[in-house]
């Protein structure tokens, strides 16, 4: 599975990673899942690191739907930490039809983790998980 996650309620955070080659329904059904899981909060914050996925199998069309859908609160920080060039400019555009969508979180994009760590408000690193 390309994308799994842990809700660390202590932090208050939602650890996301993905990692290969991943698909619009590979995103969708990670969404599905969190949305569903009862230990996570709208309010919690999240860190999504796909910093070893190598490509996104998305459309732009595909991209907005998932961009619209509302995951955590406006109150939510959720930051994105990406390292191949097409993957992070894919979100980039998701983040922007994010911020186009009513009562969106605060997203960010990073190509390095300690500062995506930082803008989150964690101050120490996670490791992997």
């Amino acid at each position: 599975m390309p994308f799994r996650y842990v809700i660390d309620k202590q932090r208050r955070l939602v650890l996301t990673t993905g990692e290969g080659i991943v698909t619009f329904a590979e995103m969708k059904s990670h969404q599905d899942r969190l949305i569903a899981d009862p230990d996570r909060d709208l309010k919690f914050n999240q860190l999504i690191d796909i910093s070893t996925v190598t490509e996104l199998s998305v459309s732009v069309e595909e991209a907005k739907l998932l961009a619209r859908r509302a995951v955590f609160s406006a109150e939510s920080r959720r930051a994105v930490v990406a390292s191949d060039k097409s993957v992070y400019g894919m979100f980039r555009l998701m983040q922007v039809y994010h911020e186009l969508s009513a009562g969106h979180s605060h997203v960010g994009i990073f190509y390095d983790r300690d500062e995506a760590l930082k803008w989150l408000g964690v101050g120490e690193d996670l490791g992997m998980f």
